[in-house]
């Protein structure tokens, strides 16, 4: 079992082709990693093991006929709680929506990942509404980090981090709309891409919210991106499709490529020393791979992230305010506070504040015109503790210090694991890339990933 727990999306895409091992033989070992654990890390919900056991046997029989489904056939997957799929429970991570009618559409990626023939074995958790980087919510409860039990997994994707760090899946989508696959994967020790905005469609349409794959390696990440980054005419901002299989051309070098290595945005909670010197590591090793690596000054001399979180208040308030007194009564009260400060803002304000965010795209964007790509911590800390709504309480978002801005410029940026810290809790760098550059981002990840030298085993192989 572990052995099948353990193997790459990838290496298992190819075994089933050569018959080797059977999908059937993984979705039990699967099913049972989840059984073991899941009660205790609560990273699921919704599970459907009979259902899977019967689309593994029917995978089996198409693998028997040399007729895959397609590049997903048999493989484990997981998708969030905010995703919509056909007859699956949506509660958008709040007690609020309990008794909702299941769904009656696929969203895009619940609908590529389906055509392509992956197993969905659950729904994974997430905190009300998707507005908080923390595993906390009132419809699930708390969601525990498998690396540390005492620690959170970030959020909002906060079940599908903690669902393949603790083996229950091999590849997960989760959404990001200031840092929500990317805060997870740097607390997780997992791999996860925010593509650049439109690259894998979604509904409903946004200009900053993405859906992104989220994996154990590089590797499996753009093998399931080549999948999800298929166009949907849905999604009015869904971009043409490249028709590039990510993960065949992760393959090159970094030589004379120019990297800025940013650690500080100008605001935000200071980077924990541990942070800082795993980030460096990450800059040399590219340096000595050939890049040209140069310290970038602090974009901004003012919280540029002050506007956005009042803008995902309204967001919150909106939402907040759909339901009837009695579900009010039920969301998370740290998510309702902090919605509820968004009643004074009328739309000349809000037209205000995305004024002023478009400004700082802008006055990032200049700051960081000359490199190819961007070296970041994900997260400014290593951990806090799990029944923590953020790092502050009272501004539960403002740790998305390095991940938010990017969300706003539509970049590509990708979270992976370079070094850990004296507890063996994972530590997260982010890489970001030119807009449009997916393969880019994916390829220097490949490359950090290949240089970064051994993490700690998984906690499921412990």
């Amino acid at each position: 079992m572990r052995e099948l727990l353990e193997s790459s999306a990838l290496s298992l895409a190819a075994r089933f082709r050569a018959r080797e091992v059977s999908p059937v033989e993984v979705v039990d070992a699967a099913l049972g990693r989840i059984e073991q654990s899941n009660r205790e890390i609560n990273a699921l919900w919704s599970v459907r093991a009979e259902a899977a056991r019967d689309t593994a046997k029917a995978a089996e029989a198409r693998f028997a006929k040399g007729e895959p489904a397609g590049r997903l056939d048999g493989i484990p997957v997981t998708l969030k709680d905010s995703i919509h799929v056909t007859g699956w429970p949506y509660l958008h991570g709040t007690a609020a929506n309990e008794g909702r009618a299941a769904s009656t559409f696929d969203a895009p990626p619940a609908a590529r990942t389906l055509e392509a023939g992956a197993i969905l074995l659950a729904k994974t958790t997430m905190p009300d509404f998707g507005l908080l980087a923390a595993g906390v919510s009132s419809a699930f409860g708390i969601v525990r980090n498998p690396w540390d039990l005492s620690a959170n997994t970030g959020g909002s994707s906060a079940g599908a981090g903690a669902a393949l760090a603790a083996g229950f899946c091999h590849l997960a989508v989760g959404t990001d709309i200031a840092g929500s696959v990317r805060l997870p994967a740097a607390h997780c020790g997992v791999v996860a891409l925010k593509p650049t905005q439109g690259r894998i469609p979604h509904l409903i349409p946004s200009t900053t919210r993405s859906a992104g794959p989220m994996a154990r390696s590089v590797a499996d990440a753009a093998f399931y991106l080549t999948t999800l980054a298929g166009f949907d005419a849905r999604d009015s901002g869904a971009l043409a499709p490249e028709h590039i299989a990510y993960h065949e051309q992760l393959d090159t070098e970094v030589k004379g490529r120019r990297v800025g290595l940013l650690l500080s945005m100008g605001y935000g909670p200071p980077v924990e020393p541990v942070v800082q010197d795993v980030v460096h590591a990450a800059a040399r090793a590219l340096e000595n791979a050939g890049a040209i690596v140069e310290e970038v000054a602090p974009p901004f001399g003012y919280d540029a992230y002050a506007a956005i979180d009042l803008t995902l208040q309204v967001r919150g308030l909106a939402e907040y305010r759909s339901f009837t007194k009695e579900q009010q009564a039920k969301v998370l009260p740290q998510v309702r506070d902090w919605s509820l400060k968004a009643e004074g803002i009328d739309g000349a304000a809000y037209f205000d504040l995305l004024t002023r965010i478009e400004a700082s795209k802008l006055e990032l964007l200049a700051a960081i015109d000359r490199y190819d790509f961007l070296v970041t911590p994900t997260l400014p800390c290593v951990a806090f503790p799990a029944e923590q709504v953020g790092l502050d309480v009272e501004t539960p978002l403002a740790h998305a210090t390095f991940t938010a801005l990017f969300n706003q410029t539509g970049q590509p940026a990708l979270s992976l694991p370079f070094g850990h810290d004296a507890q063996n809790r994972p530590i997260g760098v982010q890489l970001v890339g030119r807009r449009l550059d997916d393969l880019g981002v994916l390829q220097v990840g490949a490359i950090l990933e290949k240089l970064r030298g051994p993490m700690p085993a998984w906690p499921f192989l412990r």
